[in-house]
């Protein structure tokens, strides 16, 4: 099957990441076996969701590894132009959620796969699929504990997300955060009698961007971002019912978004320290203070040397000369860290057209996957 007509099918199954991944799968295992694919499904507790992974190849060494995520973001509150789950082509363009982040590489992996199956492989290739990377590269988890077991790892991976299939070596960490920050109610006309936790949610707030400004000053930089250095930010803030009570919670949802070079514990512990100040001074007037702060999720950063024989490899396949590193978070981390498998993030798209209404990839860019793909199939035939 051509890399469009894979796509068609992927579009249409609905896998915003707090529905089932299942549908998807099913139809990519019949796919990938009915090619002599060794396909292995990982469930998550409840049944709902999976992770999956196929070698099509020898079974009896590594191989190349291309991984992507099948979930993606929802349309709600969008305006779309066209069908999101339905795929659109026009001007040169491939519409529907996801085309962009990231079911083009997933297509384009799949119709290689079955390309792949045909010849005769020196090398595996390896595919992962895996699911809710859209809310903190969670599902992948058990993929790679499963691979920790595995009598062979695979010896290069390639993260499929949109980078216009330059080859990136790198991407920050991220560590999301929630606070709630406790007070005391009171009547507002007794007002000091209570301790106001939107007046403590200010101060910590405060507190976060004189981290934030220190980390700017004299905090280390990698040039190759375009935010050269470690981010705090604060997305979410929540307090009060009415205006005439003191309000005796209000929470906060932030984050570290990490450059590889900098420890996100060692600015949390910055972050928690400065809330215990807080804290203690407020404890003077109200015994009940408190700013309790917890970890959502984390996933680390990457950054892959630009000398690494993963990265000469991939620029082999593509045809380019210089590499980036890009904003955004990928399970590209946790392959390198938690499996110490060398790997680079290429695919085709840009993320500009990610997470938006009318969602697109091009056709050249998928062209360009394919094409590159395509050399890769020779490699994996001439044994690397």
């Amino acid at each position: 099957m051509k890399t469009i007509e894979i796509l068609d099918r992927l579009i249409a199954f609905d896998t915003v990441s707090h529905r089932s991944n299942l549908g998807l799968l099913d139809y990519v295992q019949d796919l990938l076996e009915q090619a002599g694919a060794a396909v292995t499904l990982i469930k998550n507790e409840s049944g709902t969701k999976a992770n999956l992974y196929a070698t099509i190849g020898p079974k009896d060494r590594a191989g190349v590894l291309l991984s992507g995520h099948t979930d993606v973001v929802p349309v709600e509150g969008q305006d779309w132009t066209v069908p999101p789950f339905k795929l659109t082509s026009k001007d040169g363009r491939l519409y529907g959620r996801g085309t962009c982040d990231m079911k083009g590489f997933l297509a384009s992996a799949l119709s290689t796969a079955l390309i792949a199956s045909r010849k005769p492989l020196k090398t595996p290739l390896h595919l992962a699929f895996s699911y809710d990377e859209e809310i903190g590269c969670i599902g992948v988890r058990s993929l790679i504990d499963m691979l920790k077991n595995a009598p062979f790892r695979p010896l290069f991976c390639i993260v499929g997300e949109p980078t216009n299939m330059a080859v990136a070596t790198g991407h920050k960490g991220k560590t999301a955060l929630h606070a709630d920050c406790i007070g005391k109610e009171a009547h507002s006309a007794l007002a000091p009698t209570g301790m106001n936790a939107i007046h403590l949610a200010a101060d910590f707030v405060t507190a976060l961007r004189a981290i934030q400004a220190d980390i700017v000053k004299t905090g280390i930089k990698d040039a190759d971002y375009d935010v050269p250095y470690t981010t705090v930010h604060v997305g979410k803030i929540n307090g009060g019912l009415v205006v005439n009570i003191v309000p005796n919670l209000c929470t906060l949802d932030f984050e570290i978004r990490s450059i590889a070079q900098d420890n996100p514990d060692i600015i949390l512990a910055q972050i928690r320290k400065a809330a215990d100040k807080i804290t203690e001074k407020a404890r003077a007037q109200t015994s009940e203070v408190a700013i309790n702060i917890n970890t959502a999720f984390t996933y680390p950063g990457l950054n892959t040397p630009t000398d690494a024989q993963v990265v000469s490899f991939v620029k082999s396949l593509t045809g380019a000369n210089g590499t980036i590193k890009v904003a955004f978070g990928t399970e590209g981390g946790l392959f390198d860290q938690e499996l110490d498998i060398p790997t680079v993030i290429c695919g085709p798209g840009s993320m500009a057209q990610g997470h938006k209404p009318d969602e697109y990839v091009s056709l050249e860019q998928l062209e360009k996957c394919d094409k590159t793909l395509g050399t890769l199939i020779d490699r994996l035939v001439a044994g690397l």
